[in-house]
């Protein structure tokens, strides 16, 4: 196997080792070291096969680090993200582009499961995995009766 260059998202990080999760392919990488990692940082750098079974990783390069903050606002969602949800039906998501770096998802859910989606965006390790593939640095989730925005923001 050869050295791999990408994104990686921390998912798991302790004493002995730390697991890497290729934020483009889904593929998890265990790596053999524990560079201090933290569980939840976006790494882009290069890892390489440890020989001679090649079964675990070492981090090779680090390009950048980053936390990524998801953290929920006590902003409702915009004009355009409720108008966004009008025109969705319940269970649906419309993802938009965000001028320059980002985007925003839009959920629409059952009035009563706001709260029950806001708590699920918030713990779902997808939403870092997404945030890091992105390139943002940053998560804001707005939430009212019925609508959930979640944006990734720079």
């Amino acid at each position: 196997m050869d050295e791999k260059r990408g994104t990686f998202l921390v998912t798991h990080a302790d004493e002995g080792s730390a697991v890497l999760r290729d934020v483009d392919t889904g593929q998890v990488h265990t790596l053999s070291g524990h560079p201090e990692l933290e569980s939840g940082e976006a790494v882009e750098g290069t890892i390489a096969p440890e020989p001679p079974v090649e079964a675990t990783w070492s981090l090779e390069g680090i390009d950048e680090r980053r936390a990524i903050p998801v953290e929920e606002s006590e902003e409702p969602p915009t004009s355009q993200e409720r108008e966004i949800a009008v025109a969705q039906g319940v269970g649906e998501v419309t993802r938009e582009e965000r001028a320059g770096i980002g985007e925003i998802h839009v959920l629409t859910v059952p009035p009563e499961r706001t709260d029950e989606a806001v708590a699920d965006v918030l713990d779902d390790e997808e939403t870092l995995a997404r945030a890091a593939r992105y390139g943002v640095n940053r998560v804001e989730i707005r939430a009212e009766e019925g609508i959930v925005s979640v944006r990734y923001l720079p």
